[in-house]
C-alpha cells in the first residue's frame, strides 16, 4: 500500500491521541481536511483509535510513540519524514498526573521525575525530533498542552489552590519551555503556544470536567490553524462557556 502523503496536504501529529482531547484534537483536525497522525505509546489503543477515524472517512494514521523513549520519538520522525516529507501542526499533548495525590511534603521524588518524563522532557524530546519537519512547513505551529494549574500567578494569589507538586510544577515548566521556543522559532515564523482547555472531562479527572473532549479540543484546534501573524510565546485557557482568556504565568 502506498503510504506517501500529497506535498498539497496539510500534516498534523498530535502525541497521546489514542483517547480523550488528544483524540478530539485528532479528529477535530481531520474534519479540517487534513491528515494527522495519532501518537501512541500503546500500539493496540492506537490502531483501535485510527481503525474507527479511517472507517468515517478520514485520512488518520498511526504512529507509535512513547515520549519518554528516544529511540520511539526518533522513528516516529522518521516514519513522518519518509511518508510525508514534513509537518505542519504538533500538537504536544501526551501527559500525565500521577495518582493517588500527595501532598508536596510527601511526594516523592520518583513521582516528581516520572512526571517530568512525560509532561516536560517528552516535549523537549518530540519538538526536537520534529522541529526539521517543520521549518519545511509555510506555517508552521506548535501547541502544548497546559493547565490551569501551571499557573504560578494563580497559585501564588490563591490559598486553595490544588497543591499538585509534581502536575503543577511540570505544567509551570511546560510554560516556560513554550515562551523559551517561542523566542527562538519567532523569526522563522513558526507559532509556538500553550494551551489549557479547561474543565475537561477526562481519564484523569475522573471525568469530572465540566466540558466534553470534543469542546475542550477547540481551542486546541484553533491555536493549532492560526492564520500568519498570529499569536506566539502565550498561554490561553478556555471557560466553561466556552469563551478564552489569557492564562496569567
Amino acid at each position: 500500500m502506498d503510504t506517501h502523503i500529497s506535498p498539497t496536504q496539510r500534516l498534523a501529529l498530535v502525541t497521546g491521541a489514542n483517547k480523550g482531547i488528544g483524540f478530539a484534537v485528532a479528529e477535530g483536525l481531520l474534519g479540517m481536511g487534513m491528515t494527522v497522525y495519532l501518537g501512541a505509546r500503546d500500539t493496540y489503543r492506537g490502531t483501535s483509535a485510527v481503525s474507527a477515524l479511517v472507517a468515517r472517512g478520514y485520512d488518520a494514521r498511526f504512529v507509535q510513540l512513547d515520549v519518554t523513549d528516544q529511540a520511539s520519538v526518533d522513528a516516529a520522525a522518521e516514519t513522518v519524514a519518509r511518508e510525508a516529507g514534513g509537518l505542519d501542526i504538533l500538537v504536544n499533548n501526551a501527559g500525565v498526573l500521577a495518582t493517588p495525590i500527595h501532598k508536596p511534603s510527601r511526594t516523592s521524588v520518583d513521582e516528581v521525575r516520572a512526571t517530568y518524563e512525560i509532561n516536560v522532557f517528552g516535549v523537549v524530546a518530540v519538538t526536537n525530533a520534529m522541529l526539521p519537519l517543520l521549518r519545511r512547513s509555510s506555517a508552521a505551529r506548535v501547541v502544548n498542552i497546559t493547565s490551569n494549574l501551571g499557573s504560578v500567578s494563580l497559585a501564588a494569589s490563591n490559598r486553595a489552590f490544588p497543591q499538585l507538586l509534581a502536575y503543577n510544577s511540570s505544567k509551570a515548566a511546560l510554560n516556560a519551555l513554550t515562551v523559551t521556543y517561542a523566542n527562538e522559532l519567532r523569526s522563522e515564523r513558526i507559532l509556538v503556544n500553550a494551551v489549557s482547555p479547561g474543565s475537561v472531562a477526562t481519564d484523569q479527572n475522573g471525568h469530572a470536567g465540566a466540558l466534553t473532549a470534543a469542546e475542550g479540543a477547540l481551542l486546541p484546534i484553533r491555536m493549532a490553524t492560526l492564520p500568519p501573524g498570529g499569536p506566539t510565546g502565550t498561554a490561553v485557557t478556555a471557560d466553561e462557556d466556552l469563551s478564552h482568556h489569557p492564562l496569567p504565568w
